[in-house]
């Protein structure tokens, strides 16, 4: 070892920025490969709404969904749901989607304001 001691700081700073730089780029693949599992279910997801939903019943569905995110995604869940258990014959048009929204509607609280 005839390097002086600076010389072997130096190579320690870059053996450990060379690490930091390794450990970066493999959470960034993570981070993709997490990306591209989310996308195909996301994908698996359409296509199943597509196949069991008519075109009228996925517009409703995306109003809903446009207007009450949550509850659109709770109604897409239990479709899907329904559709992997095999209780969907045919495909939910646009009447059986109404019943459908109408039955997981979260029930409204109304108030009876009585003036004496």
């Amino acid at each position: 070892m005839s390097g002086s001691p600076d010389e072997e700081k130096l190579e320690e700073l870059r053996q450990k920025k060379m690490e930091q730089l390794q450990d970066r780029a493999d959470s960034q693949q993570g981070g993709e490969e997490q990306e591209a599992a989310r996308q195909q279910a996301e994908a698996q997801k359409k296509a199943v709404l597509r196949q069991h939903l008519t075109d009228d019943a996925r517009k409703r569905l995306n109003t809903v969904k446009m207007s009450k995110p949550q509850f659109g995604e709770q109604v897409e869940r239990q479709v899907i749901s329904l559709a992997r258990s095999g209780r969907i014959q045919g495909k939910i048009d646009d009447q059986k989607m109404k019943q459908l929204l109408q039955e997981l509607k979260p029930d409204s609280k109304s108030f009876d304001i009585q003036r004496r």
